[in-house]
């Protein structure tokens, strides 16, 4: 391919840039909907690429080019993959697309690996679906402008002008094609813009299904208001419920709450079925229960919705129908009695639902619904104190869904809690393995690298998080607390930086910036930080013992016993209590502090600065408060 300027969208000049990796792509949307940029790469790219490679990224490969599933057998599933589209209740998470975007970015960069610098050149990127966007984002964060240079230009081809009845040909003619792409796409803008509406909804309902099965939320919200118009819900209740459903429940999932609420409130105002109004209000307390701003949280609200759903669901005729809605509503119910501080009641209420699929479902309907009571009764169970019960449902859910990464972070999680550390990183390696790249797992391990004393393991895997997800905010502030231990105060106080501009009040990243201010000699500084992080999470140990180096430094040795003290709460710890008997024995308190120094012995026998203190104590033969 030759050399040649192309502008960028960045600059007004007109950089000499590498051989074009493949020609110019056009982005805009109305072609194969979410991943028209993506789909064109990855169609372009997979006939030549190694087996193994296209095997190792098949889920992300198969997401952004579905006519390509012939090419790409499809190595790793979840259960749901398999099951008709009523029983795959589980929708997928906002951040899904992210997922995707790094694994096709990992494809890419090692595609291109040992080829040579290449250059990527996509167009009407104004009219790209968001999951292009995302991934153009993503491909010149981890890829190396050396391998691959990201050209975007807004602008573009313009769609045709095209009469009605040319409309009706276009789409005709491209779904003789079979093609799956420009069924997202192409064809339903045709099919809106010709002559026969009933079509047009046909292919809206495809697309929006399609959609919402892949975690597109965004196109999902814009093609499902585009079919509402389109059906009478008198008509035909049954699409347009399921139309607005899918709209709905994509605008709750990209914190468009009120929205979302609106279109519930709509549903309750056109429809009569008792299924439906069992459903929106089900969604409804949803909606007020899970809502993006913890300020706008109303459990009461949530618990009068959710209660209204189960008084529907359970005069429900059909035995089948009745025991699935209800055990969905009740886990609902559920959810909001933990939110309420009632976990034994929150027990109570999964055992019913988990009872009524029993009861009332065939032994074969409904998996998923059964896997998901099942992970909830093991979260309320290690609630309740009772981890060994957990471990037994969650053994029975991975051992039912292999193939879904999320559970092996949860029992990864338990296992770590109960002190089997190295089972809790194979589950974490195994959630790295089975899905799409996410930073969870790789946070995960890193706390347990970190407890080991493998602090650059544990940076090394904070590093590879924030690198998949540089708004994970919990990991920036891991990784700020990390750094300033090994002293790099730069690179920490950029971290808090970040990730205050995301959560400025997060009591960790307060923390750790309070360290940073600590180490930098700003104790007035530090103090503030420490003392907002406390405002936010009042228990926060860390915050406390931070606070106690600063009282300490600042000659406030009272001041300091009481903040140690207070960061010895959750329990005893050698550095926690060595600290205290520093400040023990400068406020004059020498017993103390010896019982402080014998029992961080006690806890860490190798410590030579314990053993040297309390020698030195040892040998005085008396103590200050003594005199």
């Amino acid at each position: 391919m030759s050399r040649g300027p192309i502008p960028s969208e960045e600059s007004s000049e007109e950089p000499l840039l590498p051989p074009l990796l493949l020609p110019p792509v056009n982005a805009d949307r109305r072609l194969c909907g979410p991943y028209t940029a993506a789909n064109a790469i990855v169609s372009a790219l997979v006939p030549s690429a190694r087996p193994e490679l296209v095997a190792r990224y098949d889920i992300e490969l198969r997401t952004a080019a579905p006519d390509l599933h012939d090419v790409v057998p499809a190595r790793r599933q979840s259960r749901a993959a398999h099951l008709p589209k009523a029983e795959r209740i589980l929708v997928h998470a906002p951040r899904r697309t992210l997922r995707i975007a790094n694994g096709l970015a990992e494809f890419l960069r090692d595609h291109l690996t040992g080829t040579g610098p290449r250059a990527l050149v996509v167009e009407n990127t104004a009219e790209a679906d968001p999951t292009d966007r995302e991934l153009l984002q993503v491909l010149r964060r981890r890829i190396s402008p050396g391998l691959l240079t990201v050209v975007t230009r807004e602008g573009g081809a313009s769609p045709d002008r095209l009469t009605p009845e040319e409309h009706d040909e276009r789409a005709d003619e491209l779904e003789r094609r079979g093609a799956i792409g420009p069924r997202l796409g192409a064809v339903p803008y045709h099919r809106e813009h010709g002559t026969d509406p009933r079509k047009a909804v046909e292919s809206l309902k495809f697309a929006v299904e399609w959609c919402l099965d892949a975690g597109c939320h965004h196109a999902v919200v814009e093609l499902g208001l585009r079919a509402l118009p389109l059906v009478d819900p008198e008509a035909e209740p049954e699409v347009w419920w399921r139309f607005l459903h899918s709209t709905a429940t994509a605008l709750g999932s990209l914190k468009r709450e009120d929205e979302a609420e609106a279109l519930f409130d709509r549903a309750r105002q056109e429809s009569v079925s008792p299924v439906t109004h069992a459903a929106a209000a089900y969604s409804t307390g949803m909606l007020k229960v899970r809502h993006h701003d913890p300020a706008r949280r109303d459990l009461g609200t949530a618990l009068a919705w959710v209660n209204e759903a189960i008084a529907i669901s359970t005069l429900l005729p059909d035995p089948g129908e009745r025991a699935f809605k209800l055990g969905f509503d009740l886990n609902g119910r559920a959810l909001i009695e933990v939110r309420r501080g009632r976990p034994g009641k929150a027990l109570e209420l999964l055992q019913q639902a988990i009872d009524l699929a029993e009861q009332g479902l065939r032994p074969d309907e409904h998996p998923i619904h059964r896997l998901v009571l099942l992970a909830n009764r093991a979260q309320l169970a290690v609630m309740l104190g009772r981890p060994e019960g957990a471990l037994e449902d969650l053994d029975k859910v991975i051992a039912a869904d292999p193939g879904y990464p999320d559970y092996y972070i949860d029992r990864g999680n338990l296992l770590y809690r109960l002190g089997r550390a190295r089972e809790a990183v194979a589950d974490y390696e195994t959630a790295m393995r089975v899905g799409p790249p996410f930073p969870e797992p790789y946070y995960n391990r890193a706390e347990i690298r970190f407890a080991s004393g493998d602090h650059h393991g544990a940076l090394a895997d904070l590093d590879h998080a924030l690198e998949l997800d540089p708004e994970f905010v919990d990991a920036l502030a891991n990784r700020a607390g990390l750094l300033v231990s090994l002293g790099e105060l730069g690179r920490a106080r950029a971290d808090t930086e970040a990730g205050l501009a995301l959560d400025p009040g997060h009591p960790y990243l307060l923390c750790a910036l309070g360290q940073v201010k600590t180490a930098e000699g700003d104790r007035a500084g530090a103090r503030e930080a420490f003392d907002r992080a406390l405002e936010r999470s009042p228990s926060l140990s860390a915050a406390w013992a931070g606070r106690g180096v600063v009282s300490f430094e600042a000659g406030d040795f009272e001041g300091a016993v009481e903040d140690f003290t207070r960061a010895l709460e959750p329990g005893a710890d050698a550095a926690l209590l060595f600290n205290r008997a520093m400040a023990l024995r400068a406020a004059g308190r020498g017993r103390e502090a010896a019982a402080d120094l014998a029992r961080a012995l006690e806890l860490a026998p190798d410590d030579e600065d314990v053993r040297r203190e309390l020698a030195a104590f040892n040998g005085e033969g008396r103590h200050d408060d003594e005199d």
